[in-house]
């Protein structure tokens, strides 16, 4: 059931403070128990009117924008405002409509205003008829109040592998991130730019939106976003589908590391596979031999740098590339070879270009957006989000020195210095996962970006889940590949049944 925009806005606020108030801390709950609604402090919130307009004037003119206020610090309601841009293509049929569907396209830091239009994203048409297809960006991101660190382009490089003759420069350049970040004016903006409230602001939106609940559909980071909902509003939460899944108690720290070990299978799966290709892509006869071609190539490239012709690349580039490459085994072999002849005889040949997530095209509504939005909006959430992060560095370059050798392709990245471990705590710990709401799971099996163990710790943190596994399904994102998960998402998204149990696919041709 939902409340549709035409119910008054007197039922829409009274259910929409409790519901605010059951997600802040237990002080904020009894206090709002006692109030009345003239001075519920999150009304004037539920109550807001947006004022749409159309997004983008190349986009469909049924497409609308509008932005929304919430309070930076929830536990502040009349405190200070942000600003939360909105987006919606409203549901093609309004006798079939069900509800509004969330999405968020992954991050942290990814803008997702322009999600119900973008050509990655193409629902059929049962799904377009029965939902509102609902754009937003996260606070702190793209439209909505975007901060800025200041960050020039070598601040913003991340890819940082553990050496030792290196790790005080490595040190020093994290402490700079974190100080320049709180220096910039907005150190107390980032330790509320947290996954809480988030999805605390996602809950404002439902309540602007005239519903009871919200459907959701999240990529990557956002099935960590989603899965915070669920804890916070269960009562709120109707049909969840969570993609390409995080652990949500590896958060943040652990996910890093998550993907350098499984970085590791990948590669033993590629050696193989291009062992037994070996007079197509002349690597090696035996899964050895490939490894062994491989790690050649590597320390060349350490020693001489080679340009492919993208620019030249070290061995610590190759290895930064690789991680995410291995999981596709053609494009790996593809790209390995490409690499191994421009060695061999210093010919320009064209890179490789790395996949990613489901992403937003710019949009023409409201304003330009900092240069490094994207890093000091990602930083603030995966160092505020937590306080687990190590604060002396030498744990750091304790635990990338064993990373390195546990797994030697990226572990050392991984596991060396963040700035994270200067970052002044968030406002809030960690939200713990442990619900029995409805979902859905959709997972590769070989995903490079979120891992089939961190999936599999989701689906273990939400009891009343299923996970569709594509066996051999390869790459970060399931939904849109035309992969056998598509169907259990429209299934569920359309009838509200989750498979009966948990289930594996295989993948399809060319996936």
């Amino acid at each position: 059931m939902n409340i549709r925009n035409g119910r008054t806005a007197s039922l829409l606020a009274a259910g929409a403070v409790a519901t605010f108030f059951s997600a802040l801390t237990p002080s904020m709950a009894f206090a709002a128990s006692d109030a009345s609604a003239a001075t519920d402090p999150l009304r004037q919130y539920a109550q807001q009117k947006p004022r749409w307009q159309r997004c983008d004037a190349g986009s469909p003119a049924t497409f609308q924008c509008a932005t929304l206020k919430v309070p930076l610090d929830y536990n502040d309601p009349g405190g200070k405002k942000i600003g939360i841009a909105v987006s919606r293509l409203k549901a093609s049929s309004a006798k079939e409509r069900r509800g509004v569907l969330l999405l968020n396209p992954g991050g942290p830091g990814g803008p997702g205003l322009n999600m119900p239009v973008i050509p990655e994203l193409t629902f059929p048409e049962e799904v377009k008829r029965q939902y509102d297809l609902i754009g937003f960006d996260p606070r702190g991101v793209g439209q909505s109040s975007p901060v800025s660190c200041g960050l020039t382009d070598e601040e913003k490089n991340d890819e940082r592998p553990y050496k030792a003759e290196t790790f005080a420069k490595d040190v020093e350049w994290a402490r700079t991130v974190a100080d320049r970040c709180w220096t910039k004016g907005v150190g107390d903006t980032l330790r509320h730019l947290t996954t809480r409230n988030t999805a605390r602001d996602m809950d404002v939106i439902r309540a602007v939106l005239g519903e009871r609940k919200i459907s959701y559909l999240g990529f990557s980071y956002g099935t960590y976003l989603g899965a915070v909902y669920t804890q916070l509003f269960p009562q709120r939460t109707d049909r969840f589908v969570l993609d390409s899944a995080t652990d949500p108690a590896g958060i943040w720290r652990g996910m890093f590391q998550e993907m350098a070990e499984g970085a590791e299978p990948a590669i033993t799966r590629w050696s193989e596979w291009t062992a037994q290709r070996s007079t197509t892509y002349n690597l090696g006869n035996t899964p050895a031999e490939v490894r062994e071609t491989l790690w050649k190539l590597i320390a060349q490239a350490d020693r001489t740098p080679i340009d492919s012709g993208g620019g030249p690349l070290t061995g610590d580039d190759i290895r930064a590339e690789l991680r995410t490459e291995f999981f596709r085994v053609q494009t790996a072999a593809e790209r390995v070879a490409e690499l191994k002849k421009a060695a061999e005889d210093k010919k320009s040949a064209p890179s490789g270009t790395p996949e990613g997530a489901p992403g937003p095209v710019p949009s023409a509504f409201a304003r330009d957006v900092p240069s490094d939005n994207d890093a000091a909006s990602a930083w603030a959430v995966l160092c505020a989000d937590t306080r687990t992060w190590p604060r002396d560095p030498e744990q750091y370059r304790r635990d990338a020195i064993r990373d390195k050798a546990r797994y030697p392709l990226y572990g050392d990245f991984a596991s060396n210095i963040k700035p994270c471990a200067f970052w002044k705590q968030g406002s809030e710990p960690t939200t713990t996962v442990n619900n029995k709401v409805d979902a859905l799971i959709l997972q590769n099996q070989w995903d490079p970006q979120t891992p089939l163990a961190g999936a599999q710790g989701m689906h273990r943190a939400l009891h009343g889940s299923r996970m569709v596994v594509v066996a051999g399904g390869e790459g970060h994102i399931v939904y849109g590949s035309n992969s056998c998960a598509d169907k259990s998402l429209t299934d569920y998204l359309t009838t509200g049944r989750l498979p009966a149990k948990d289930l594996t696919c295989r993948a399809s041709a060319g996936q």
